[in-house]
């Protein structure tokens, strides 16, 4: 039996993951569940599974919890400490779905355990992607990835040359506005923001992707995971996501992941790799679906983009500064403190006050500096919302 974790279990990677799991029953050991709020899916989860663990990250939900897993000897812990303990106990496999900055310490501990570590926290590359591909390979684990579009690049370079790569492009629907003008953007509400036209995500993933700043996180990560130059990752609006992501050679050919909008598939294929399973998803009918459609994202809509592009050529700790400034930002959409398009411009003025340091550039990237920068440009995230209010 193989030995797994899951942290993040009650989000929608989390909860897509139990469901390949739990198809298959006998063959998982699971170690550890971990989530939020959400104790009754928790522990519903950790009985079912028999997990050993179920924590959960909120500490006044602790007895909560241990009511909810009574007489069925699996342990309840609660508390950033308590997954990390978790995080660090052995496991042949951890999947990484834990939303933020707050999935980095966890999976780093699983990776210093040799796991293969299933990464959906796309935050822990942008944030400390040395970091993280260093702690890899000084512990012989392995990272897998969870993302669609990471998951389709990693596919599409099964038995290729990196060095024959030239282009990567990964796909992006355009979220709930991509049809929408700049004026009915600027009075968008939180509302709005977080139904997602194709995929069925949480309410932070998918306003991130209404803005498209998911989508530079994943330009970030595609540098970080794949070690390309920044100038080589294109994005494409693709509203159908079918075409999950595309890797273009030095003969001029453009290999293709496609498949349906449903993340189980990319779960699955981390969790069976370096087989290939058969999976619970839709099988496409491309006669039926007709046409693909792509255009280019337009600057002025989504400058996001182009500042995950001024992150990568700035370095350093840059990408800590943006992850942290993007959580605050949403943060004050959500609280409607500011609108949906200031946002960006939030994100903009943290990084032009702080990327411009030497110490942030020069710094060595370990946990206590991200931590340090996460917490620094959180708190100038507060000042420039303040600023735009006056």
């Amino acid at each position: 039996m193989r030995k797994v974790s899951i942290f993040g279990a009650t989000g929608s990677i989390g909860q897509n993951t139990i469901d390949l799991i739990a198809r298959d029953p006998e063959a998982y050991d699971v170690v550890a569940l971990s989530g939020g709020r959400n104790i009754a899916r928790l522990a519903a989860d950790a009985r079912r599974l028999r997990a050993d663990v179920a924590v959960t990250a909120d500490e006044a939900r602790l007895e909560e919890l241990r009511a909810a897993l009574a007489g069925t000897g699996i342990e309840a812990a609660a508390g950033a400490a308590a997954i990390d303990e978790a995080a660090a106990r052995p496991a042949d496999w951890v999947m990484s779905a834990i939303v933020g900055a707050a999935g980095l310490k966890p999976g780093l501990r699983a990776l210093e355990q040799g796991a293969t570590l299933a990464l959906a926290n796309k935050e822990s590359l942008v944030t400390a992607g040395a970091l993280v591909m260093d702690t890899a390979a000084r512990h012989g684990a392995r990272i897998l990835p969870v993302d669609s579009e990471h998951s389709a690049v990693f596919q599409a370079l099964v038995g290729e040359d990196m060095d024959a790569v030239e282009r990567i492009v990964i796909t992006a629907s355009g979220g709930a506005f991509r049809d929408w003008s700049l004026e009915q953007m600027a009075g968008a509400t939180p509302e709005q923001a977080a139904t997602h036209p194709n995929w069925d995500m949480g309410q932070r993933i998918t306003i991130d992707s209404a803005s498209m700043f998911n989508k530079a996180l994943e330009v970030i990560e595609t540098k970080e995971f794949f070690g390309c130059p920044h100038e080589m990752i294109e994005v494409l609006v693709h509203p159908e996501s079918l075409v999950h992501a595309l890797v273009g050679f030095n003969d001029g050919a453009l290999m293709a992941h496609v498949g349906p909008p449903d993340m189980r598939h990319a779960i699955g294929y981390a969790l069976h790799w370096p087989a290939r399973r058969a999976l619970p998803v839709e099988r496409l009918d491309l006669a039926q679906i007709g046409q693909l459609t792509f255009r280019a994202p337009d600057p002025a809509r989504y400058p996001a983009l182009r500042l995950a592009h001024e992150v990568l050529a700035a370095g350093g700790l840059a990408g800590a500064v943006f992850n942290a400034a993007k959580e605050r930002a949403l943060d004050g959409f959500l609280e409607r403190r500011i609108g949906f398009l200031q946002m960006a411009e939030v994100v903009e003025e943290v990084l032009t006050r702080l990327t411009g340091s030497q110490c942030l550039k020069n710094a060595e990237i370990t946990l206590d500096t991200v931590q340090e920068t996460d917490h620094l440009a959180r708190k100038t995230a507060e000042a420039a919302m303040a600023d735009i209010n006056r």
